[in-house]
């Protein structure tokens, strides 16, 4: 078996976190969680242009430590990505107050489904303002916890420019967050999880949102609060301080009052899993549905990409976007096969579900663009849960470091290759840190797009 970073985790990931005299052999057999009774159900809330796929993993680490899947709930955003200007429409956008709404009603779904009186809420970067929002504005009363990862509550910018953006500390929506002697509303108990500097949106320098060498008004202590909880996670970029193992710990600390049991994903027997197709119309990344999409999944080699036998799954979304669910091997690499209205066939190449999961969003890849013509194939290398170009990570696609990842700045979660028709058919390997997933090269001429999807 291969040394990867999953193996690693999974080895790890039976041992206690508190310090404990038990050697590794026993320690290893304790892992049944402690009673979850006391802790309440738990709404994941994702942020600006994302979807609930991204809390993936730690949906599947509360499980693991005994938390219901009924209940754990990961909100979809109908409309995920902000307004330029948060006062004026734009299709295919939503405003502070859209993104409230659908959170009301979403806890509202929750506190329903299970007979809790109150939730706890988790949010990463955007949603952590929909968080705010709906505590600060008549629903406290049904919030016990409130986790914001990596929410630049203070602004990404605070400046003239742009002063309707949301984004914006000096701009109407977040004078009114943040007004009074403390910045939390009283009755809710506040934790807010920040990176130590290499979050792309808490920097003093406005270079990576486009004004190099403009201030920004911003530091890296943007996200904490006055009157919360303010952890420091280290070195974790602008996602990873939600869906690192890390943060895990923390978000789990802080809503059971105790250590987690385990951190590692504990893998299930058997394995179902479903999700939602979306897409991108006008450009703009959405949660909402997508009908007539053709869904295949397939068993393949980890180490070439090729398809181990016939498809395990194919099925069609209906008006709700819905596929699935498709039984697989816990083991398995797979891929599935995404043919949507209007956007290139998109060839997602996954490792190992561990675990079920009713959450396993597929959007189409971007369609080819001017910088693709001439490409014999595209393959794009996707980190769903980070950024690429941190200084500690070795980044490789193709055996070659990505040239569009700058070394020692948090850039973009995705990188791009480009290949000459000769190279239709083999392998290419992608390689995060030691997450390795094979994908086969797929022609553009036929408008297909092959896909990594790294776990981590």
């Amino acid at each position: 078996m291969k040394l990867t970073r999953r193996n690693i985790l999974q080895g790890m990931g039976t041992l206690p976190l508190l310090a404990s005299s038990l050697p590794l052999s026993a320690a290893a057999q304790t892992t049944t969680a402690p009673s979850t009774g006391d802790i309440p159900p738990i709404l994941f809330v994702h942020g600006n242009g994302d979807h609930a796929a991204l809390w993936l993993t730690t949906l599947w680490r509360m499980e693991s430590n005994g938390v219901p899947r009924s209940r754990l709930a990961a909100l979809n955003f109908t409309d995920p990505l902000a307004r330029n200007d948060d006062a004026v429409a734009q299709p295919n956008r939503s405003s502070t107050d859209d993104q409230r709404r659908e959170l009301a009603e979403a806890i509202k779904a929750l506190k329903e489904r299970t007979g809790a009186p109150r939730v706890a809420l988790v949010g990463s970067s955007r949603g952590g303002y929909a968080i705010r929002n709906v505590i600060k504005n008549g629903g406290g009363a049904d919030v016990s916890h409130a986790v914001l990862c990596g929410t630049p509550n203070h602004g990404v910018f605070d400046w003239e420019d742009s002063p309707g953006s949301e984004f914006n500390g000096r701009g109407p929506f977040l004078r009114a967050l943040n007004s009074g002697d403390s910045e939390v509303t009283p009755g809710t108990a506040f934790l807010t999880l920040r990176s130590d500097g290499l979050d792309k949106y808490a920097q003093a320098d406005g270079r990576l949102v486009g004004k190099p060498g403009v201030p920004t008004g911003i530091t890296a202590e943007g996200p904490a609060l006055k009157g919360a909880t303010n952890l420091v996670l280290g070195a974790l970029d602008h996602r990873e301080v939600a869906f690192h193992p890390r943060a895990f710990r923390e978000i789990y600390k802080f809503i059971a009052g105790r250590e987690p049991s385990v951190i590692a994903v504990q893998p299930e027997r058997e394995v179902r899993i479903s999700g939602l197709v979306t897409g991108t119309p006008g450009g703009a990344p959405t949660n909402r549905p997508v009908a007539g999409a053709s869904v295949e999944v397939c068993r393949v080699s980890g180490e070439t990409g090729a398809r181990n036998g016939e498809p395990v799954y194919r099925g069609q979304t209906g008006a709700d976007g819905r596929w699935g669910p498709a039984e697989i091997d816990p083991t398995s690499f797979i891929e599935i096969v995404l043919t949507s209205p209007g956007a290139p066939v998109t060839h997602f190449y996954r490792s190992p579900f561990p675990r079920s999961s009713d959450v396993v969003h597929l959007r189409a890849a971007r369609p080819l663009g001017q910088a693709d013509a001439g490409a014999g194939a595209i393959v794009i290398m996707s980190r769903p849960r980070g950024y690429f170009g941190l200084p500690r990570d070795i980044v490789l696609l193709d055996g070659k470091e990505p040239g569009d990842v700058q070394k020692g700045v948090p850039t973009d979660a995705a990188t791009t290759l480009r290949l000459p028709a000769g190279d239709i058919g083999r392998s290419v390997i992608g390689l995060f840190n030691q997450e390795r997933i094979a994908a086969r090269v797929w022609p553009a001429s036929e408008g297909r797009i092959a896909l990594i999807e790294l776990t981590d």
